[in-house]
């Protein structure tokens, strides 16, 4: 059971003139050509043998940045006018949002400010001040990044660019999911990691348009689990700074455009445990040899888990969402879980 001041429960306003339709990806991806990589997708005879079905990985550790957010903050940033590009941009991000802005600011002429918790992963600090960003860091403790963002982009006159609640990043990530259905053919079942669900509800949209039947399954980690019991109880839930490893799904809840586009468009959420998020990331690594984080594995740890049953020989897509891993600390955490006993499957 959770303790009570971690979470709560609250009614959403619906805000029907704000979604986002299938058209709205169509003219992402058009933005998209010439700046983001159409990513790999990957298939394993022994993931198939395991899991009984036909697994392709939609491979966004390979986009720019390492992650899938480039598709969104460079189709949300390409759309802003000349004043706005003028009075810069600013976003809160613990890692993959931040670097995704701070490039595509980079390579659209846009001055770019990041608030990112003071525990973010390093890789992640150090490449998003890489792409001239410039980093404010906060203790996420003492305040919240979106009060602290809201506060700032008043002060400064600057656009707020969120993470995952923006109709055009939902748009940009959307495309994810079109090229792989593209790729690989209609698919039975897709599997997508959940943070505040921008991710989730774009792709979970292409693939009711270009796969009808397909059933989209958003992947949580179990102690961050706001968006599971949103889903389930029709009730925005909320949690304060989840402890995981899956540090790209520590969002507080779902937002008011992607609460909505969940419960329309996705067919179930569940959650991981991260011994069962390590054990898959390192499935990954060994396996198919492909660098992996934490919260890009979530997808393939309920499929590998068994979170979903699945009939024989069933099409599935798992989006292998990025690959922007502070190796020093996961080593140093699969070095205390060996200690304790645990060990990763071979």
């Amino acid at each position: 059971m959770r303790p009570p001041d971690r979470d709560s429960a609250v009614a959403l306003e619906p805000e029907p003139a704000a979604t986002v339709t299938y058209a709205d990806i169509e003219a992402a991806a058009q933005r998209l050509v010439g700046h983001a990589h159409r990513t790999p997708v990957l298939t394993s005879r022994t993931i198939d043998l395991r899991t009984g079905a036909k697994v392709y990985f939609k491979c966004e550790n390979f986009q720019r940045m390492g992650a899938f957010k480039f598709r969104g903050a460079f189709n949300a940033l390409s759309r802003l006018d000349s004043a706005a590009r003028a009075r810069g941009v600013l976003t809160y991000s613990s890692g993959n949002h931040a670097q995704a802005v701070a490039l595509s600011a980079q390579m659209l002429g846009i001055a770019a400010t990041i608030i990112m918790p003071d525990d973010a992963p390093a890789v992640k600090l150090e490449a998003t001040r890489g792409y001239g960003a410039v980093v404010l860091t906060y203790d996420k403790t003492r305040t919240t990044r979106e009060a602290l963002a809201r506060q700032m982009a008043t002060e400064r006159g600057m656009t707020l660019v969120p993470p995952y609640d923006h109709v055009d990043v939902i748009a940009g990530q959307g495309t994810a999911a079109k090229e792989l259905i593209e790729d690989a053919g209609t698919l039975d079942y897709l599997f997508v990691c959940t943070g505040g669900a921008g991710l989730t509800s774009g792709c979970a949209i292409a693939a009711a348009h270009l796969s009808p039947g397909c059933r989209t399954i958003g992947v949580e980690p179990a102690a961050g689990d706001d968006a599971t019991r949103s889903f389930k109880t029709g009730t925005l839930h909320t949690v304060d700074n989840p402890e995981t490893i899956a540090d790209g799904a520590r969002t507080p809840s779902l937002g008011t455009l992607t609460f909505p586009l969940i419960q329309r468009y996705v067919y179930d959420m569940v959650t991981v445990d991260d011994d069962q998020l390590l054990d898959a990331m390192i499935y990954l690594w060994e396996r198919m040899k492909i660098v992996v984080e934490p919260t890009g594995a979530l997808g393939a740890a309920a499929l590998f888990e068994r979170k979903v049953h699945l009939p024989r020989g069933a099409r599935v897509g798992v989006l292998i969402s990025g690959g922007n891993v502070d190796v020093r600390a996961i080593c140093a955490l699969i070095a205390r879980r060996e200690a304790r006993g645990r060990f990763a499957p071979a």
